[in-house]
């Protein structure tokens, strides 16, 4: 199993000295810092107006790892696909590709924030169409050998052939899901998957669920079952103090950051987004104490290994780690990824183990 970096930006705190040039810079040292550490990837979200994070051009600052690495992996964590047309995701994405010599893990979502949509002029309400038609457009242009029209519901154009390529092929592409529409269109694909453990426990009852599900989803689409991915909130703790300041920490993520975001209103939320209704009430009634690695890596090494052999066990082949949560230090982020790849990767067998013997 491989491990990479994960963050989404959030900065929407409460009385928070750190500006967003400041955490975005942060970011792109931690990304840099994860690559030296033998990490196998990074992940970066795709937030705008400071809605939940503040990083908006994940593919610029993944560039800037890009010319600084040889090896990590290089991968939105997602792009919000309908907010952009797809022609350009598609050529922005291949040059990366061809820019890192092959280094990109694609990944897409269509994002949970209404107030994130309305500048671009682009229906919240419809937005699993988009997405859809979207992924499908940006599959065609990587695959086709010459020009291609398209004609749809939401995107219609001819004659069309993007440069350069991407140099893998296929690209390694993947959904970000929380709910069993994602689910299908990423086996319908042929994609992988990244699903988030707490989504997964409140919607199917656990990752392993969530595995059978899209394995068999991928089998009744004549589809071989992509790779299975995870992202974890993380955070080390060795003493009852440390403990109770880590889970303070993640509940203040919950309740300034994810709350605000998600479509909580039954009146207003989309069809597709109903599953969301009943997160939004979990979270506000969380307690630190009900955190459980249904959500969240917490404890010394040994615990986050026990956590993680599961994962494994399930069927997951990569865990992509949220450090840098809920105003975490950039310091104490660095501590902790370093940590990790020290005290709980060499547990596993990966690429990661070749890297730091290296």
């Amino acid at each position: 199993m491989e491990f990479g970096y994960f963050t989404l930006s959030d900065n929407h705190y409460e009385n928070n000295p750190r500006d967003a040039n400041q955490f975005v810079s942060d970011i792109a040292a931690e990304g840099l810092y994860a690559d030296q550490l033998g990490m196998h990837s990074a992940w970066i979200g795709e937030h705008h107006f400071n809605s939940l994070g503040v990083l908006s051009c994940p593919d610029l600052v993944l560039a800037y790892i890009a010319a600084r690495t040889k090896h990590i992996r290089l991968a939105p964590a997602v792009t919000v696909t309908p907010l952009h047309n797809p022609i350009r995701v598609a050529e922005q994405w291949a040059t990366l590709d061809l820019l890192s010599g092959g280094r990109v893990d694609f990944a897409a979502g269509r994002g949970y924030d209404a107030r994130e949509y309305e500048p671009f002029h682009v229906s919240f309400k419809d937005n699993q169409g988009i997405f859809e038609e979207g992924m499908e457009v940006i599959q065609k242009l990587w695959a086709a050998e010459g020009r291609i029209s398209h004609h749809g519901k939401h995107y219609n154009f001819d004659d069309v052939r993007i440069t350069p390529k991407p140099i893998q092929n296929p690209m390694p592409a993947y959904i970000g899901s929380f709910s069993k529409p994602s689910i299908e269109l990423a086996a319908r694909l042929g994609y992988g998957l990244i699903v988030a453990p707490f989504a997964a426990a409140m919607s199917y009852g656990g990752l392993k669920q969530v595995a059978d599900l899209y394995n068999e989803t991928c089998i009744k689409h004549g589809r071989k079952p992509g790779r299975l991915m995870c992202s974890y909130f993380t955070h080390f703790y060795d003493n009852p103090q440390q403990e109770a300041a880590q889970r303070a920490r993640q509940i203040r993520y919950y309740k300034e950051c994810v709350i605000p975001a998600l479509p909580g209103d039954p009146a207003t939320a989309p069809p597709s987004y109903t599953y969301f209704i009943d997160m939004v009430k979990r979270l506000h009634q969380v307690q630190p104490e009900q955190l459980t690695e249904n959500s969240v890596l917490l404890g010394n090494s040994q615990a986050i290994t026990d956590t993680l052999k599961k994962v494994e066990a399930a069927g997951f082949s990569e865990v992509i780690l949220y450090f840098n949560v809920g105003m975490k230090p950039h310091q104490m982020v660095k501590e902790e990824m370093d940590r990790f790849m020290r005290e709980v990767a060499p547990h596993f067998q990966g690429k990661h183990l070749e890297r730091r013997a290296a």
